[in-house]
């Protein structure tokens, strides 16, 4: 084949992959901005606990001996640690995350601390691979505002749930490029896929707050989902 004929059908090649036709999107996009993700690490863990963060969140999610809790991105394991403790020896947690080289850190860390109540796992970005109707607690710390598609991540996390769990979302109220989430947004995108506050406190010592949610409707189909508008 000679040189032209070569490039002729290269550039056909490319043109037909560029045609290929995209699978339609099936759940809203975010339609807000996304923040990246920066690091495995909120803040400093001395940082944290001289404000009485975790402690505080725990206590007003009523976390209890025997419970079995997630920790959805789980970052460097902050919450998994302070976590598994507090739900004791019977109690489970199972921490979560999205990147690779993260996971691996805090498995060893679990290792190295052991946390035999604790197992760690990867999710997808769009889905934390929970299993099904197994936790009393679900923790999204300071990482929402990172999740690049809501609505779906929701839609999934809510099957992880028991029948009487709850989800804790903390984060900052401030704008999402700040690394925030404004909580009337975020109970909105909540609210589209079923779930209800039930609880919302601003935490001591900071411009963050928790919010808890309960299922309180049936999970609407993909299709159904009613994103939030931007305003």
């Amino acid at each position: 084949m000679s040189t032209r004929a070569a490039v002729a059908s290269l550039l056909l090649a490319l043109t037909a992959c560029r045609a290929e036709p995209q699978p339609p999107r099936v759940f809203p996009a975010a339609g807000r901005d996304v923040a990246p993700i920066v690091g495995d690490s909120y803040s400093t863990e001395d940082a944290r606990d001289r404000v009485g963060e975790a402690e505080e969140v725990m206590r007003l999610a009523g976390v209890a001996r025997g419970m079995s809790v997630a920790d959805v991105g789980a970052g460097e394991g902050y919450y998994t640690v302070r976590l598994a403790p507090l739900v004791g020896p019977r109690g489970r947690v199972l921490a979560e995350d999205i990147v690779d080289e993260t996971r691996d850190r805090l498995a060893q860390r679990v290792e190295r601390e052991n946390l035999d109540n604790v197992a760690v796992r990867l999710g997808r970005p769009a889905d934390p691979l929970l299993p099904p109707g197994s936790f009393d607690r679900i923790f999204l710390v300071h990482v929402y505002h990172e999740v690049t598609e809501p609505y779906e991540f929701m839609w999934h996390l809510r099957d992880g749930l028991k029948p009487a769990g709850l989800v804790i979302v903390v984060d900052a109220d401030r704008p999402v490029k700040r690394h925030g989430m404004p909580p009337r947004r975020l109970a909105c995108e909540l609210a589209a896929v079923g779930f209800q506050p039930v609880q919302t406190q601003h935490l001591s010592g900071s411009d963050a707050y928790y919010m808890a949610f309960r299922i309180a409707a049936p999970r609407p189909e993909p299709q159904a989902i009613k994103p939030c508008t931007k305003a």
